[in-house]
Order: structure tokens, then C-alpha cells, then sequence
């Protein structure tokens, strides 16, 4: 093996590495058609573990699908089909719908254990790139994958292949999760540790301000109302009713455009000026969910309020983020020094 490094371009081979990838992706999202969602039926409707099975770097791939699906709802294991002849065929029921990847569907080592699957009376689903493979032609029903070229100059190395296998991985993956229900309640269960976790154990109103809250009534002047925004420190007041009631909100941007469109009056009622019925969590909130709402509507601060409607807190962004006043911390929040 020789090094030329010369006066080679690598971006633009690195860049054509990911558009060769891309037009296998593209292929692979025109191949699906039914035989996809008899897969997902049989997924969705097995009553014992989906099964995944494969060699090389199909069998990586494997793994990694193996992975996602148990962790987002779907029982399932990696066998290593070399092992499976040799005792672990134990591990499985009838009740298990196997999974095979092979690019070629040539693959003698899993090929060889299809029998004995079949025989336990598995379902079994084949990922290939041929439908005419001896692999398709055993399977139940036939997952067509298939890309143009492999990323490399000899079109050797598994490269735009697997990578289009490992996203239909992930097809099923969030098809069966839609298909369950699946909910960030479930997600959480499943994802105790990291940050990932914490932030889906946390409920909103364990790193909400409640101290000197920024709020005013809307009868409140423009000019009032901008002190206690300026004074609150969080780009945003509440305005609330006798009751606490959340009726809106005026921002930092709010106050930003009707300035420039010149039809900011200190002396008015800032119920006038204010954003009606806006967007807030609620104490129950997970930290996940308040955090998927601000990135989603580009938004960094939010009114919490109780199941009656009053205001209980403000959350920011950096509070969700771990940068504000509030840290995780060996899964507890704590307050940062």
C-alpha cells in the first residue's frame, strides 16, 4: 500500500463521499414500497423480540438497529449468526421475528441458520440488496435496499450500503414507535442515565424561577411594565389577571418591533401591547418537552403556570441547558455556585 498524498482535493472527495451516500439514501427511499410494511406489521405485532441477525459490517449495522429498537419500544437483540449455530439459537421463541441483513443476500453464515429459524417457526425478514439471493428467496418477506455504488473508488468497502441500511433501521425504528404510541414517559423509562435522562426525570417547575417573578396586571402603563421587565433579568413579563391568571406576555422583542414601527406608548395599558394567549408549560412538564417547544418556536424564556392557569414560574433556556442558575448533577438539579 503506497501514500500519494499530492495535490489531491480532500474536501472534494470527502464531499463526494457524502453525495454518493446521499444518492443511496435517495435510492433506498424510492425501493420502499409494501413489502416494508409487512415488515413493520410483523414488528409491530410480535408478541416476543425482534430478532437481528448479520456479518460483517451488516452485522454492525445490525446491532446498531438492534440498539434503537429496544430502546425506543420494541423488544430486540443482536445474534451473531456463527454463535447462533453454535447454542444461542436457545435464546429464541416462536413468538420472535427475525431480521437478517446481508447486502448480497449471499451471506453463507446466515443463510445457513435460516432453517433453523424457520423450523422455530420465526418469521423472517430479509434486508438485501438482490431479490433474486438465496436469502430473499427463504425470507417471509423481502426488504429491498439497494444503492447505486459504494462510496469508494474500487466500490469495494460496505459504504453508501450500510449507511442506507442503518436508515432503514431507523424507518422502522420511528414507524414502530408511532405505531406504539410511543411516548417521552416510555422514553424516559427506558433512558435513566446521562443528560438525555435527567432531562426527561426533571419536570420544568424543579428549574423554574418563582422568586420576584417578572409579572404585572395589563391596567399596568408601558412604562411600569418595562421596569419590572428590565428589572426581572429574563427578557420577558407576565401580565396576569387579579387572580394570577396568565393572560400574556411582553418580551425584549416585543418591545424591540413596536418601537421601530413607532407604536410603543409608555403612558397605555400594557394590556394593549402585550402577546395574548401565549405559548407556556405547565408545572408537570418534563425539562425535554419545555426545551423541545423553545427550539422549536425560537423562542428562550417561557410563562410555567398551574393547572388553574396562574403563573407558578418562568423557565429560560439556560435553565433547560444547564447554564443558568440550575445544573444537573448526579441526576439531582441543583443550584450553581
Amino acid at each position: 500500500m503506497s501514500c500519494d498524498n499530492g495535490k489531491k482535493d480532500w474536501l472534494e472527495l470527502a464531499r463526494e463521499v457524502l453525495d454518493i451516500e446521499i444518492e443511496g439514501l435517495s435510492a433506498a427511499r424510492k425501493q420502499m414500497d409494501g413489502e416494508f410494511v409487512r415488515a413493520l406489521a410483523l414488528m409491530a405485532e410480535c408478541e416476543g423480540r425482534v430478532v437481528i441477525t448479520g456479518v460483517g459490517k451488516s452485522g454492525l449495522v445490525g446491532r446498531k438497529i438492534a440498539a434503537t429498537l429496544a430502546s425506543t419500544g420494541t423488544p430486540s437483540f443482536f445474534l451473531h449468526p456463527v454463535e447462533g449455530a453454535h447454542g444461542d439459537m436457545g435464546m429464541l421463541r416462536s413468538e420472535d421475528v427475525i431480521l437478517a441483513l446481508s447486502n448480497s443476500g449471499g451471506t453463507d453464515e446466515v443463510n445457513a441458520i435460516i432453517p433453523t429459524f424457520k423450523s422455530l417457526g420465526c418469521p423472517v425478514i430479509a434486508m438485501t440488496s438482490n431479490r433474486a439471493s438465496a436469502m430473499a428467496e427463504a425470507a417471509d418477506v423481502v426488504v429491498k435496499v439497494a444503492v447505486p455504488r459504494e462510496a469508494c473508488r474500487m466500490g469495494l468497502a460496505p459504504t453508501a450500503s450500510t449507511t442506507a441500511q442503518l436508515a432503514v433501521g431507523d424507518a422502522f425504528a420511528v414507524c414502530l414507535m408511532e405505531w406504539k404510541s410511543f411516548s417521552q414517559d416510555d422514553f424516559r423509562k427506558f433512558h435513566p442515565g446521562g443528560s438525555l435522562g435527567q432531562r426527561l426525570a426533571t419536570c420544568v417547575d424543579q428549574l423554574m424561577h418563582t422568586d420576584d417573578l417578572p409579572a404585572v396586571t395589563d391596567d399596568v402603563a408601558v412604562s411600569d411594565a418595562l421596569a419590572v421587565l428590565n428589572a426581572g433579568g429574563l427578557g420577558l413579563v407576565a401580565i396576569v389577571d387579579r387572580a394570577g391568571v396568565l393572560r400574556g406576555v411582553f418580551s425584549d422583542g416585543d418591545v424591540r418591533r413596536q418601537l421601530c414601527a413607532g407604536k410603543l406608548d409608555p403612558a397605555a395599558p400594557i394590556g394593549g401591547h402585550m402577546t395574548v394567549s401565549p405559548r407556556r408549560a405547565s408545572t408537570g412538564d418534563s425539562s425535554a418537552m419545555v426545551l423541545d417547544v423553545m427550539e422549536r418556536n425560537e423562542i428562550t424564556v417561557l410563562p410555567v403556570v398551574r393547572e388553574d392557569g396562574t403563573l407558578a414560574g418562568m423557565v429560560h433556556l439556560h435553565d433547560l441547558l444547564g447554564k443558568g442558575a440550575l445544573k444537573f448533577s448526579n441526576g439531582h438539579v441543583r443550584r450553581a455556585s
